[in-house]
């Protein structure tokens, strides 16, 4: 188990905070494994720096996937992708 560190903005970081925002989408340009510590330490876009807040969560499920995998780059490209949150 290790300790991620990653910098969020204040509005995503009240989200997790709040308890409403239970997933995180990044750039998969870092190593990262179910059982980790994701420390999300909130940044301030403005000021460019660290507000000193942090949220540590455990990380559940990881899904890694590259741009064409369902064969829909240009409709990734032209759209975007959605995340969902699952609820119970």
């Amino acid at each position: 188990m290790k300790i991620i560190k990653k910098k969020t903005w204040p509005e995503y970081f009240e989200l997790v905070l709040a308890g409403k925002k239970r997933f995180d989408l990044r750039v998969a340009d870092f190593d990262i494994e179910e059982g980790d510590i994701l420390a999300l330490e909130e940044w301030n876009p403005q000021t460019k720096e660290y507000t000193g807040r942090k949220i540590e969560k455990k990380v559940g499920y990881i899904l890694k996937l590259q741009l064409n995998d369902f064969g829909q780059r240009e409709e990734i490209e032209k759209n975007g992708l959605l995340v969902i949150q699952l609820g119970d």
